[in-house]
């Protein structure tokens, strides 16, 4: 693998810490269901796989409740609505994605979170340095599988060779894996270390600046 390479991203946890916003509609739309809320370290512990699957852990009997899809449809629309009312990229976030641009590197996202939410987020964040980002959909496959990794891939003109894999869970080492591609575990998210080496993961970056040194030796993560 030789520099600059492709690099995709996760998104939440990784580039945006977005778990504020994702707590307050959670806890909004519990709450109106007389359900019982939830604190940030447990929200934490919820996302990582998609709205549904949020719902599915923060909600008593999960896909069982009787509710479960009017409650589901509820905290879609409002965090459609408020999902960039406390969400800001990490410190460091910003310088790292713009050393990398300037580099050359060809930078995606790719996400969990509803496409048109992953989308108008990177294009108020990171207008300038990102250029695919792609989130859940009902053409493509939520991650672990591949899929999004892939179509990212595609329209980047990379291949598997010279592309990396960032994120903060244990999905995001499934996917890399599953996409046969390195990946890089950051540690400033929403998994702790210990967490992640229990999944798999190899390569650890603790702040952005770290990071940046990592990926500018990608050959030494082929």
């Amino acid at each position: 693998m030789k520099y600059p390479v492709t690099i995709l991203f996760d998104l939440d946890g990784t580039l945006l810490d977005t778990i504020s916003d994702l707590r307050d509609s959670l806890n909004i739309i519990l709450k109106a269901h007389n359900l019982p809320c939830h604190d940030t370290d447990a929200v934490k512990c919820f996302v990582g796989n998609g709205l549904t699957k949020l719902i599915e852990r923060a909600i008593p009997n999960g896909l069982l409740h009787p509710e479960f899809h009017r409650i589901e449809a509820e905290m879609r629309i409002h965090y459609a609505k408020h999902c960039n009312e406390q969400t800001a990229p990490y410190r460091g976030i910003i310088p790292l994605l713009s050393a990398l641009h300037e580099d050359g590197c060809a930078i995606g996202v790719v996400s969990n979170k509803p496409d048109a939410q992953v989308k108008a987020l990177c294009k108020t964040y990171f207008p300038e340095t990102v250029s695919i980002a792609i989130g859940q959909s009902d053409t493509v496959s939520p991650k672990p599988a591949p899929d999004s990794v892939l179509t990212a891939m595609k329209q980047l003109g990379a291949d598997a060779e010279n592309t990396l894999y960032i994120g903060d869970s244990e999905v995001d080492i499934q996917t890399a894996q599953n996409a046969d591609i390195p990946c890089i575990s950051v540690l400033w998210g929403f998994r702790t270390k210990d967490f992640l080496i229990a999944h798999g993961a190899q390569s650890f970056a603790q702040t952005p600046e770290d990071l940046l040194a990592m990926i500018r030796k990608a050959d030494q993560l082929s």
